[in-house]
């Protein structure tokens, strides 16, 4: 049960991925000048740059592995809070904890990304960042959430992992914030299997970026250096083949994202008016990647029983995107003297318990959406789960 990049892999990537295995030249360095080195992780980077209209970005290894670095370009050290949304999933919180940082969880509100609102409540001398999370490819309140990082003099790192495309207010999602950070997992919009990006218009964090993904080395270079290493790093590099599948993933996304948004609207007039549900707010109507369409019951007692009917639940069930499904970052909240555990946050309790995915192209039982239809869908399929959906609504009446 893939994203709908997945189902949209063919010949475009073949292309790719066949011109790095007969180079035999798979590392992401090389000389340009060299025909052998096809240049795709770089090509990748530049080509996001262009259509994102930022100044730099950089590939690495994964979702995750992009939130680290980010993370650490910021200069987050042992005890410095991030602010991040109670709703996300469990790298949002890794990420944050591996870099010495302390998650602080914060209620989400009707759009099931971070309430603005709330940030402010969460804020103390220690808040080092806030980390909005483009939940279900659905934008955050981006003006808000910058008004507030402005007032406080704070950096704001975009976990835009699960909306690749998305855009608010005309801006890409991962370009508003000082940092942003993407996934290419399996599930997510486009894919390489797994990979991830980072995108700023900071050379400053890019170059401190760079670093801790290659063992500390300033941005591309072509061979071994020996010096001029500007920080302690790691290895997240993304290879030449990973590289390849993504640059032919990424120059489909206008499509696909055309694709997405179409059928959604389709399935959502479907669904319009159907007693006793109501649909989440979206930040930006225009800018959402229309990945999903998620449904707000009256009570969490109908979620519960049209979920049974139709082999899905509400999101409340949907594993590691929900804090209090989380016993190993539970633990580790409990350590550090923060909320943690069902009731912790009341308000994102309740919309969780009370909202339902219906896939629309990512099909994933783990974001609670194994139910719905997926990009390759025809208008009958549609209308067949819109009608499948709105008998379970009646006979649960």
């Amino acid at each position: 049960m893939p994203g709908p990049g997945a189902y949209w892999i063919g010949e475009e990537e073949k292309k790719e991925i066949n011109e790095v295995v007969d180079s035999k030249y798979w590392f992401r360095y090389g000389n340009m000048k060299d025909p052998n080195f096809k240049h795709k992780v770089f090509d990748l980077e530049q080509e996001l740059c262009q259509k994102f209209q930022c100044q730099h970005a950089l590939a690495t290894t994964s979702g995750t592995a992009s939130l680290l670095v980010s993370l650490l370009a910021l200069g987050v050290k042992p005890g410095d809070e991030v602010i991040v949304p109670a709703y996300t999933f469990v790298a949002s919180y890794t990420s944050i904890i591996f870099a010495g940082g302390v998650p602080v969880l914060t209620e989400i509100n009707d759009s099931l990304t971070i309430d603005p609102e709330e940030i402010k409540k969460r804020i103390t001398p220690k808040t080092k960042a806030i980390m909005p999370v483009h939940m279900l490819g659905n934008p955050c309140d981006m003006s808000a959430i910058m008004d507030i990082a402005s007032e406080k003099g704070l950096p704001v790192i975009e976990d835009a992992c699960q909306a690749f495309g998305a855009q608010y207010g005309g801006k890409s999602c991962g370009t508003i914030g000082n940092i942003g950070a993407f996934s290419l997992n399996f599930f997510k919009t486009i894919t390489s299997g797994d990979g991830g990006l980072v995108a700023t218009s900071d050379k400053d964090l890019y170059e401190r970026a760079f670093g801790f993904h290659d063992q500390g080395h300033l941005p591309n270079r072509t061979g071994v250096e020996v010096g001029n290493r500007l920080i302690l790093g790691l290895n997240f590099r993304m290879n030449e083949l990973t590289g390849a599948g993504a640059l032919a993933q990424f120059r489909k996304l206008p499509k696909l994202l055309t694709r997405l948004r179409t059928l959604k609207t389709s399935l959502k007039e479907k669904l319009r008016g159907t007693p006793g549900i109501r649909f989440r707010t979206i930040n930006d109507e225009a800018g959402e990647c229309g990945t999903l369409l998620t449904v707000i019951f009256e009570t969490a007692e109908k979620a519960k029983a049209v979920g049974e009917l139709l082999g899905t639940g509400p999101i409340a069930r949907s594993g590691w995107h929900v804090y209090s499904n989380m016993e190993h970052v539970g633990a580790h909240l409990a350590s550090v003297g923060q909320p943690h555990g069902f009731g912790s946050y009341p308000k994102t309790d309740d919309l969780l318990l009370r909202a339902m995915n219906i896939s629309v192209g990512v099909v994933d039982g783990g974001l609670g959406a194994g139910f719905g239809v997926n990009i390759n869908s025809t208008d009958e399929e549609v209308a067949q789960v819109a009608d499948r959906f709105r008998n379970a609504v009646a006979q649960t009446s």
